[in-house]
């Protein structure tokens, strides 16, 4: 039932936050100097439409139920683990319980972050390269076929290293701050909401240079002479501040934090509520 919960919490709770996804991939790919939020939806409207801003999203549904099913759900059945004698789980513990479950599901779901990241980037580019991806089961064909199935692990390492921050940051800091404002909030809504935006401010911080270097690798195409443009997580990260700034590691912070932020919040809150509904079907 955790891994029941920690689904259906995530796909809720993404349902309000999609659009912002999207808005923050074709940021991050555009190399253009100058790309704002408000250009970038301007971008997106011209071309595609309102149905523009949804670009993507039966892969993020496919997203929500494999990756954070699987890393929540993990998260919950490993913290417990971590407990003291008296069932009192540290900090550290948690947060080791966040890397391990991260890793094991950004390991697992790379093919459908690949596949979600190419179909939120089609609108970008010109309508004879667009890939059209029909959904996750004919994405992975495709690429399976026509670039061969290591291509869907392609950037597996910041795959990986972004899910285990985001799990660490973003699970075990809620649990965290859930510990240290009860006290005062008491175990209420207030608790709940607090909790949940303490942890989407300190995690998007912490993982948007890694999700762009995710962002770039899974999306890149070789040039003229059959080069990629980046060799792997660390070439990217050296490579794009090197290029375009430091704060190009950060570009598209606000929809990455009305993204990530947003459907932490939401997730956390939904999680709240079905875990209490839970509860109370099986008292009766």
């Amino acid at each position: 039932m955790k891994f029941v919960i920690a689904g259906g919490s995530g796909m809720t709770g993404w349902l309000f936050v999609h659009p912002f996804d999207v808005l923050k991939v074709q940021m991050q790919i555009n190399k253009t100097a100058g790309a704002t939020f408000g250009s970038t939806v301007k971008t997106i409207m011209k071309s595609d439409g309102v149905l523009g801003l949804y670009a993507g999203l039966k892969f993020a549904m496919w997203r929500q139920a494999t990756y954070t099913t699987g890393r929540m759900g993990l998260y919950d059945v490993l913290a417990p683990k971590f407990a003291d004698s008296k069932g009192h789980t540290s900090l550290l513990g948690k947060a080791s319980a966040g890397v391990m479950a991260g890793s094991i599901a950004a390991t697992a779901c790379c093919p459908v972050e690949v596949g979600l990241v190419r179909a939120q980037a089609d609108g970008r580019l010109p309508v004879e390269e667009r890939r059209n991806y029909r959904g996750l089961g004919d994405a992975v064909r495709r690429i399976s076929a026509e670039e061969g199935v290591a291509t869907l692990w392609r950037g597996v390492g910041p795959t990986v290293a972004r899910g285990a921050v985001v799990s660490m940051t973003q699970l075990a800091t809620y649990d965290q701050a859930k510990e240290m404002l009860k006290p005062a909030l008491g175990d209420t809504f207030s608790l709940f909401l607090a909790s949940a935006f303490t942890s989407a401010f300190i995690y998007s911080a912490a993982s948007l240079p890694l999700d762009i270097t995710k962002t770039r690798i899974q999306n890149m195409k070789p040039d003229a002479s059959g080069v990629m443009p980046y060799k792997g997580m660390v070439d990217a990260l050296v490579k794009i501040p090197t290029t375009e700034g430091v704060l190009a590691l950060w570009k598209g912070f606000p929809p990455y934090f009305m993204r990530s932020g947003g459907h932490t919040v939401f997730m956390f809150l939904f999680k709240e509520l079905y875990t209490g509904q839970w509860k109370a079907y099986k008292a009766k």
